[in-house]
Formats: C-alpha cells, sequence, structure tokens
C-alpha cells in the first residue's frame, strides 16, 4: 500500500540497511497494543505472511479469509489484509491482555513497524517512522534482530521482487477492461495466496509461480 507524503514529515530523515541500528526498543511494549488497533486495512499481507499464519494456527488460507483476514482492493489489485473487529477495531489475533496471539508468525508489516520501506532503483531501504510508536526514549535495536526473520537475505528478496510484481501489474491492469482485471486480479490471489505452500519449499513455490505469473500478465 503506497502512502502519498513528505519523507522529511514521516521520518527521522535517515535510511536504513538491515544491518543498521535504530530506535526501535519499545521495552516489550508492556501491554500497549496501540498499533494494532484502529488501523484500518493498513496491515496487507504477502504470500509468505499467509503461509506462516496458516501453518502455524492450523487454518487454511482461505479459513483465515473471513475469521482473522479480509480482501480489499488495494492499488487495483485484491489482497488480503488483517482483519480490525469490534467497537474498539482491535485486531482479531489480539489477546484479552491485549498481547499477540500470533507474535511468533505476526505478518511483516507487524514485525516491521515502527519501520516502514521506501522502494526506489529496483530494491528498498528501511525508514524509521518517527510519530507512529508511542512509546518514548526508544533503545537502539539492530534492524535484522528487531525483524527476527530467518534467512533474512532471502526474505528480503522475496519482498522486493513481489512488491516489483505488484507495481508491473497495476501498471498492466490499466490496459484492460473491469471484466479482465478482476480476472487477473483474482488469478493473483488463487495463485499466490489460496493455493497453499510448504514452510520448507516456500521460496522456489513461489518463484515458480511469480515466473509464470509474469509470463502470463
Amino acid at each position: 500500500m503506497e502512502r502519498n507524503c513528505n519523507f522529511n514529515d514521516i521520518s527521522d530523515g535517515k535510511l536504513y540497511n538491515s544491518e543498521d541500528m535504530a530506535r526501535l526498543g519499545c521495552n516489550d511494549c508492556k501491554g500497549c497494543s496501540s498499533c494494532c488497533q484502529k488501523v484500518g486495512n493498513t496491515i496487507v499481507l504477502d504470500p509468505y505472511d499467509i503461509m506462516r499464519m496458516s501453518s502455524g494456527t492450523g487454518l487454511a488460507p482461505s479459513e483465515l479469509i473471513g475469521s482473522h483476514v479480509e480482501l480489499n482492493v488495494v492499488d487495483g489489485i485484491i489482497l488480503p489484509n488483517l482483519k480490525m473487529a469490534g467497537t474498539e477495531e482491535k485486531c482479531t489475533f489480539l489477546n484479552a491482555e491485549g498481547r499477540c496471539s500470533i507474535h511468533d508468525i505476526r505478518p511483516g508489516i507487524c514485525r516491521l513497524f515502527p519501520l516502514g520501506r521506501i522502494y526506489e532503483d529496483g530494491g528498498f531501504k528501511y525508514f524509521l517512522q518517527k510519530d507512529e510508536c508511542k512509546v518514548a526514549n526508544r533503545s537502539k535495536v539492530k534492524i535484522s534482530k528487531w525483524l527476527g526473520i530467518k534467512e533474512l537475505p532471502k526474505y528480503e528478496k522475496y519482498i522486493n521482487e513481489w512488491h516489483y510484481f505488484l507495481k508491473d501489474t497495476e501498471a498492466e491492469l490499466k490496459n484492460y477492461d473491469e471484466t479482465v482485471s478482476k480476472n487477473m486480479s483474482m488469478y493473483i490471489l488463487k495463485e499466490f495466496y489460496l493455493k497453499e505452500y510448504t514452510m520448507d519449499n516456500f521460496y522456489p513455490d513461489f518463484y515458480e509461480r511469480l515466473a509464470k505469473a509474469r509470463a502470463m500478465f
């Protein structure tokens, strides 16, 4: 999901790599869950997120949709996002104590927060969103440790490929009428999200599907 804003207004003005230190440490949030509430449909999920959530909860991707995940159009493409529920609009994975019940398998955007990514020149850098986290006096943490993602270089390559595939597809969909665009979007949803992966073979499976989709589109 793209944000149209001035970079210096929302960040500390710096760009980071995964081995850099940034002021991220929030002392385990101390029960604060403000970033897990009232965020609408902004926690957009990628295929790796759905695969991990499905494996960790025992719910098939199709079962996650409706219970914890909903579908919305993002930049012209139908994509899943975490569902907010109740009068307080909380993430459905928050427990009674306001803690994440799937913390070990939480989505990439949740792991990233309060970092963001800025994409340019075929790659991306991290940046710190200076006013998003409510915790004051955060300590410095290495970004790779903060993310806590196994085989981070593979993941970063994958997330970059996924971003630019969606960008290319968004541009391509503008060349077609609504029916064709919807069919192409539904293909992405079914092929990359609803068709299950195995944890050990995610990346090879993903790149095989990506090559097929690029050839088709």
